[in-house]
Order: structure tokens, then sequence, then C-alpha cells
């Protein structure tokens, strides 16, 4: 009932505003991110689809306020770097994400003059993960619950247990253009700034096994270190205290694809695209002579 409140109350928001200047819209495009198991932009073996929709207001011709979700699946995994001591380290995981933002948007140019602009953006999104990896017979493990470093275990007052929901800062840039007076699209990328090393479960060193067996089982300890499991790996369990991962730098995720809208509400084009009437009045881009 709750959920169905917040459409409500979003609907009757978007029916009273001006319509004319809402712009609803898609976003496909690809996702990726930066961390302790990845060393590339957009490693080729880990790079995944991102999916999301929007509303946009129009705060002025080159203002516009962004709400927007988006879906989808980040990941890394030490087989694939370039470096063989990482690589015998054999971490991996993924997760998938969930993201509401609100994001303004600032145009170079009036794309109710021109067919094209520039753009930058930045705004505030909240943010759900969930990491994950896969155990040497295929079984999906949760890695939070595992408390891989000793996040949360007696002896570790340092590692508290993270927040699966939190905040980012989204920064970006794009290029966009006025297809008709109607339909505009995009090309962006952005970044996320997050406030957590661990997107990825991997951030500091390694716990003791012993701590970990007892607090946890025998599965926290398979997963948290995974050396053994590959060739020319170590069968022994690192020390505690032993370097894990790099903590000085947070996690971040990204995105880059095409982002389409449509304004909503009745005007007739002009200049452009033809027809009579303005955008104030609302019709459509002229193009300066």
């Amino acid at each position: 009932m709750k959920g169905i409140r917040i459409v409500i109350i979003f609907l009757f928001f978007v029916s009273a505003i001006s319509a004319q200047r809402v712009h609803v819209g898609v976003f496909g495009g690809l996702a990726a991110y930066n961390g302790d198991l990845t060393e590339k932009i957009f490693p080729k073996k880990v790079t995944n689809g991102a999916i999301g929709v929007s509303i946009n207001y129009e705060l002025k011709d080159q203002i516009m306020l962004r709400g927007g979700f988006t879906y989808a699946i980040v990941g890394g995994a030490d087989r694939f770097s370039n470096n063989p001591e990482l690589v015998k380290r054999n971490l991996s995981f993924e997760t998938s994400i969930t993201e509401f933002s609100v994001i303004g948007e600032y145009y170079l140019y009036n794309l109710y003059e021109r067919r094209y602009s520039p753009y930058i953006f930045a705004g505030l999104a909240v943010y759900h993960f969930d990491p994950y990896a896969y155990s040497a017979t295929g079984d999906k493990i949760f890695l939070k619950p595992l408390s891989t470093e000793g996040q949360g275990l007696p002896g570790y007052p340092a590692r508290k247990p993270y927040s699966l929901t939190q905040a980012a800062i989204p920064l970006g840039a794009g290029i966009k253009f006025a297809i008709n007076d109607k339909f505009r699209i995009g090309l962006e990328v952005g970044i996320r700034k997050l406030f957590t090393d661990y997107l990825d479960d991997v951030s500091s060193i390694y716990a003791d096994p012993n701590d970990l067996l007892a607090a946890k089982g025998q599965l926290a300890v398979d997963i948290s270190y995974r050396g053994d499991e590959v060739a020319g790996g170590s069968t022994v369990y690192p020390a505690k205290g032993y370097q894990r991962g790099g903590q000085k730098v947070k996690d971040n995720y990204y995105f880059t694809g095409i982002h389409l809208t449509y304004r909503l509400g009745s005007g007739n084009g002009s200049g452009l695209f033809g027809g009579g009437g303005s955008k104030k009045g609302l019709g459509c881009p002229t193009v300066p002579r």
C-alpha cells in the first residue's frame, strides 16, 4: 500500500506541474566498476548492461532536473588481471545495483535554438548493492554475511559491517541532440562517487581464519581466501594482517549509454521543425541563421 501511495503522489505531482516542461526518458548502455578487482575502464569480460527510466523537468531552457531509476550489474575478478600476484589471489564478485537519483543538468546551448548541446550533470543518489561470488562448485554465495575481513567480529573493532544501501554522488557529461519538437537523444557517461570501499567486499587486510571459522563457519574461510583454488596459488591461508585490498581509494561504478527523452504536452512546432507558435507557447526550437 505504501508503494501505491508513493506512485499516486508522484503522478499527482507530475500532472500538477506544466506538462510542456516535462520530459519522460529511457536509458540504456553499459555499466562497470572500479576497485580492487579491476584494472581497466570498461573491462571487456566484466562489463555488463544498464537500463533506466527518468522524469525530467525544465527549470529553465538550459537547466534540467532529472529524477531517475537505474538498474545494472557490475563485477570484477582477479583471474582477468595482468598482474600474476592478483591472479593468484583469485578473488571475484558481482552485484546488482538499483539506484534512485536526482540530478541537475546544465546545457551549454539552448536546445530550443540549436540542434545539439554538450551538457554536464551532478546530483545525489541512493543505491542498493549486495555483493556475491560463486564457489568452486558454482553455488552463489552472498559475501556480506561472511564478514570476509572480520567486519563486526570481536577483536576487529575498526572493521564495521557495511550498509547495503548507501548514498552516492553522480557526476558526468554528455551531448544531446534535438531530433524534433518532442524527442531528444543524448550520449552520456557518468561516474558515481561512493563512500564505501566494500562494493566488491574487498578493502583492507585478512582476518585470522580461526576467528572466521569460529564466528561464521568454514564457508567464510573458504571464500575470504581463494588462492588455493588456482594453479600456482598458495594453499596456506595468509597470516592475520596480510594485505587483502587497498582501502585508501573508495570503489566507484559508472555508466555510459544513450538517454532518449520525450516531451509531454502539446505545442506547435516552429523554425527548425516547421509549424507555428513558439516554445513558450509551446513550440519548437529555432536555429539562428
